[in-house]
Formats: C-alpha cells, sequence, structure tokens
C-alpha cells in the first residue's frame, strides 16, 4: 500500500486507499436493517491487514449502524487506523448540538476520539448559517484541545468555488472530503486550492458511485492503447492527481478490496503526461455526464417508494457503458418485483430536495423511464 502526507497541516501520512463504510453488507429481518457483522468485520480487518490505515463512517450510513459496526471491527487495533466520522449538520439546531452528536459518535464507535470529525456535506448557506453562525468552530477546537478529536475537516456538496470561501473563512480546517472521479471533476480547481492551503484532500466517489465499474473499453477509447479495467482507470485517475491523497471506495467484499488494493498499492497510478491526456480525452465525451447520479441515496427513502438510484444506474449502464442489454434485463426485473416508477410519484420534490447533485429528478425520471422502455426486453 501506498501511503501519502494528508496535506502539510495534519501531519497525519493516510493510505492512498481508504475504506468508505457507507455500503457495508447488510441484511433485513422484520423490517428492521442491520449490518452484516460476520461479513463487514472479516472485512474491514482484512483491509487493515492489506494496508489500508483510513476508515471513513458517518451516523446515516447503513441504516444508522455503520459506526457502530466499524468500532467494533477495529477494536483491536484502533490505535493504529485513522477513523473518519461527520456530524449530520441538518440535526443541529444550537451550540451545544455539536458536542452531543460527538459524543454519540464516540460511543457508538466505542473509542475516546475521532481522528477526522467532518461538518458533513457543508454548502455555503449551511457554513454560514450554522458553522459561523452558532460559532461552532468554537466548539471544534475546545473538542480538539480536550483530545476529544484529532483533526478538524468538512465534506462538502455545493458549488466548487464556495470551497474558497469555506476554506478561507474557516481557518481551523485540517483536511477536505470531496467528490472527484473521471466523470465529475468540478471540484478540481478548488482542490488544487485546498492542497496548496495545507488541507489534506481525499476524494469521495472514485467509481462514480459504481458507474465506472462496469467492464467497458472506456481507456482504449481515451488513450487509443489497450484494455485497462474501467475501475482501474477511475482510481488510477483519481489517485493520479498529485492534489488527491487518497481515495475513499466503498467496497462490499473481499474481491473488489483486493483489486483496489493492488491499484491503492501501484507508485505510480498514472504518471502527468498520461494524466493529462486522459483528463482532454474526457472533455470531448461531456456525453458521459448525461445523468450524473452517484447512488448516494439520499433522495430515499421515496414517499412514493421509487428507487430512483437502481433506475438512474440501470440507464448509466444503458448511456454511458452502452450495455443495453443488460439495462433493459435490470429495469424490467425492476418492475416485475413490483419497483414504483414515475406513474406512482407524488410530486411532492422530496428526492430534488435532498439531492446533494441538484438533479431535476422528476422530469429526469420520466426521460430515463421512456430511454429503458424503448430498449424492451432482452431475449
Amino acid at each position: 500500500m501506498q501511503y501519502r502526507n494528508y496535506g502539510s497541516i495534519s501531519g497525519e501520512k493516510i493510505s492512498a486507499l481508504g475504506f468508505g463504510c457507507m455500503r457495508l453488507p447488510e441484511v433485513e429481518a422484520d423490517g428492521k436493517w442491520r449490518v452484516d457483522e460476520e461479513k463487514s468485520t472479516p472485512l474491514l480487518r482484512r483491509a487493515k491487514e492489506l494496508g489500508v490505515n483510513y476508515f471513513d463512517t458517518g451516523y446515516y450510513y447503513c441504516h444508522h449502524n455503520s459506526e457502530s459496526a466499524v468500532g467494533k471491527a477495529v477494536k483491536p487495533f484502533r490505535s493504529d487506523v485513522l477513523l473518519s466520522t461527520k456530524i449530520p449538520m441538518g440535526e443541529l439546531k444550537e451550540a451545544g448540538d455539536y458536542r452531543r452528536w460527538l459524543e454519540r459518535s464516540l460511543r457508538e464507535l466505542d473509542t475516546d476520539y475521532v481522528d477526522f470529525y467532518h461538518f458533513w456535506s457543508l454548502d455555503k448557506t449551511t457554513f454560514d448559517d450554522k458553522v459561523i453562525g452558532f460559532k461552532l468552530l468554537d466548539e471544534a477546537r475546545k473538542a480538539k484541545e480536550e483530545g476529544l478529536i484529532r483533526h478538524i475537516s468538512f465534506s462538502f456538496h455545493d458549488d466548487a468555488q464556495a470551497i474558497r470561501h469555506i476554506i478561507d473563512r474557516g481557518e481551523i480546517f485540517e483536511t477536505m472530503l470531496v467528490q472527484y472521479n473521471l466523470l465529475d471533476r468540478s471540484n478540481e480547481e478548488m482542490i488544487a486550492y485546498a492542497s496548496a492551503k495545507g488541507l489534506g484532500v481525499a476524494a469521495m466517489g472514485p467509481v462514480g458511485g459504481g458507474r465506472l465499474a462496469a467492464p467497458t473499453e472506456l481507456y482504449s477509447r481515451l488513450t487509443g492503447k489497450g484494455s485497462l479495467p474501467t475501475y482501474e482507470l477511475a482510481l488510477r485517475f483519481v489517485l493520479g492527481n498529485p492534489h488527491i491523497n487518497c481515495a475513499l471506495s466503498g467496497m462490499q467484499d473481499l474481491a473488489m478490496l483486493e483489486k483496489n488494493i493492488r491499484v491503492g498499492s501501484d507508485e505510480t497510478p498514472l504518471n502527468a503526461a498520461e494524466w493529462q491526456q486522459i483528463g482532454d480525452a474526457l472533455e470531448k465525451l461531456r456525453r458521459f455526464s448525461d445523468l450524473y447520479c452517484t447512488g448516494c441515496a439520499y433522495c430515499q427513502p421515496c414517499p412514493a417508494g421509487i428507487d430512483i438510484p437502481k433506475i438512474f444506474s440501470a440507464y448509466t449502464y444503458h448511456n454511458v457503458y452502452e450495455l443495453h442489454n443488460h439495462a433493459a434485463q435490470m429495469f424490467a426485473e425492476y418492475t416485475k418485483k413490483g419497483g414504483n416508477t414515475l406513474k406512482s410519484c407524488k410530486n411532492c420534490g422530496f428526492c430534488e430536495r435532498k439531492c446533494p447533485q441538484h438533479l431535476s429528478i422528476r422530469q429526469e425520471l420520466a426521460r430515463v423511464e421512456s430511454a429503458l422502455e424503448k430498449l424492451g426486453v432482452p431475449a
């Protein structure tokens, strides 16, 4: 595993591949969900054995069960790894909520301290109204002085230029977690800005919410060279950015983990010339971002029971990867099993208010479902 300086402020060394714990294996019984610890614990511990030292979780992940599962898994080697979690900004109503949510995470993780405590999913409005308005930076400083957190961080979902505002006014931030991948480079300039300011930068969604995990000929189309698995190209591209310290990937099984470990252990993911060539070629393939859904599922649960990420995922296989039969089969199986579609929509707009990508989801559903229906069901 390759290790990188996590910016110049934190003083930490971070594994090039981080473990995102939003999609750990789960099981459901009697309407209640729990993390399948018989699968997740060996997976997380194997990641540590293979060199991963950064584990990222959060309150909402895995039906609110991720923090507890991660804490149990890393307990035997807690001091050897870096734990990251987040304060849910939407739940904060006053300054005192900062400490209450931090203490909750400490209990769930069963630890005395969090290495990186993030203000979760910041946008400019939330930063101004809550972080500054409630004087939460003072709360963060106090928690750090008491040893409850080691580093003050933020994750981000907004127009890229808001990053400059947050960093410059926040002053005490040490690291940033931000979306970045082959299909979404909107934060690239501000990633370089954060790095220049000394912040460590971790990239979430390096394989585009799974969009870049499917087998395609993307590498040869971009470079004119031989084949390379698309997921590997995606990870190598992210890690080839000199301002990115860690690619945060959600891995659900050992096979996926070991594939990603191989990329994270590559000393030269992409050289500067290759990275630039691929970046330039991507600009000619703007149709890839025709519908950019990361699969984050913030739009869920839909009041009408529509599995929006699943429908959008099927469309991605059709539109981006040109796997038309697979896309048609995926959509057909969804509807055959009783999955709701746009015709069940209550027109409440919940999904669009929650979407970090600000998609016009209802309009996109109409377009996407029409395209998938036209494909028909493969024989």
